[in-house]
């Protein structure tokens, strides 16, 4: 455990942005999962709706520094080709 203040003020900080951290990325990866049910189950207007939404999650988690923001590039072209390739 810390014992200076300085050190208890960091482990504080690290906890509640580890808690931010995981809450970002459950979000983003909950919103992937469900446009890919979507995309899955071949409802493709109900996917188009959701796909701008998913893609505004995921660049908030890149910009966050959840995740690196080439790998929010990354997942927005493969959900965006997803919903591009449903007939």
């Amino acid at each position: 455990m810390a014992h200076s203040k300085q050190a208890l003020k960091r482990a504080r900080q690290s906890e509640k942005n580890r808690v931010a951290n995981k809450a970002k990325m459950s979000r983003m990866k909950s919103a992937v999962k469900t446009l890919m049910t979507l995309v899955k189950s071949g409802d493709k207007a109900k996917a188009a709706a959701m796909l701008s939404a998913v893609c505004q999650i995921i660049d908030k988690a890149g910009e966050a520094h959840v995740i690196h923001k080439n790998r929010a590039s990354r997942h927005k072209g493969q959900v965006a080709r997803a919903v591009a390739s449903m007939k």
